[in-house]
């Protein structure tokens, strides 16, 4: 809009820009929160089978809620170890992923393969084509509602355990700052990311070995598991 009223006055069209009056910037008004292993972790314990599971599983992927909520069970190959992100649901409605990296399959680290499994022993719904959690209040026709899950249940867990103005981007976040404190190759960590690129000289053609990346994720999801091997930051 403000190069077509920037072209308008060459031409004498109008006067002024009134695009320049609107803010433009997109930096963030507060710093993104962003949680230690040790709070994850008391989260996780502190919180039923269904939600524990799925933080384990967003904290340990960066997956965004729209692709954590859409994963149905052949999405995950146990076999392979590996999720294949192919969808996204936003509202209850189901889209693509939000670019194209996102549709790449990711590794699956066996610690959340065996949540995973877990919850599929628990989950009434198991087909192929279910969704992995799957809403019981609309007979698994659609997930559940991830924001709902995260107002009810989680976000007041958290506040117990000692974490505050948590959301579902809150675990990305961590899973990325993770990542940097492994010490995971940048590229790895874009992949692992799903973001369509990283920037000027670190934006190249190569893609990461699949077992760099599973090496990364599994460093991150055994800080979350084993208490022993935090440190102090």
């Amino acid at each position: 809009m403000s190069v077509l009223f920037n072209h308008a006055i060459r031409h004498g069209i109008c006067s002024a820009n009134p695009i320049r009056l609107v803010r433009q910037s997109a930096k963030r008004k507060r710093i993104p929160l962003v949680l230690t292993p040790q709070e994850i972790h008391s989260l996780i314990a502190a919180l039923p089978l269904r939600e524990s599971t799925l933080i384990l599983l967003d904290a340990g992927t960066g997956l965004r809620m729209s692709e954590l909520f859409a994963l149905k069970w052949h999405d995950i190959d146990f076999e392979t170890g590996e999720i294949s992100v192919i969808r996204s649901i936003v509202m209850q409605v189901v889209g693509p992923c939000k670019t194209e990296a996102s549709q790449k399959p990711i590794p699956m680290d066996s610690s959340l393969a065996q949540a995973l499994k877990i919850w599929q022993m628990e989950s009434k719904f198991t087909a192929p084509d279910d969704w992995v959690f799957a809403s019981l209040k609309l007979r698994g026709r659609r997930p559940h509602w991830g924001q709902s899950l995260m107002r009810q249940t989680i976000r007041p867990t958290a506040v117990k355990v000692g974490s505050s103005r948590i959301g579902w981007h809150t675990f990305r976040h961590s899973f990325s700052t993770l990542l940097r404190a492994t010490g995971a190759d940048i590229k790895v960590m874009q992949e692992l990311m799903c973001h369509a690129s990283t920037r000027v000289t670190l934006d190249t053609y190569t893609q990461a070995i699949t077992e760099q990346k599973r090496k990364a994720q599994s460093a991150v999801v055994q800080l979350l598991l084993k208490p022993s091997e935090w440190v102090a930051t």
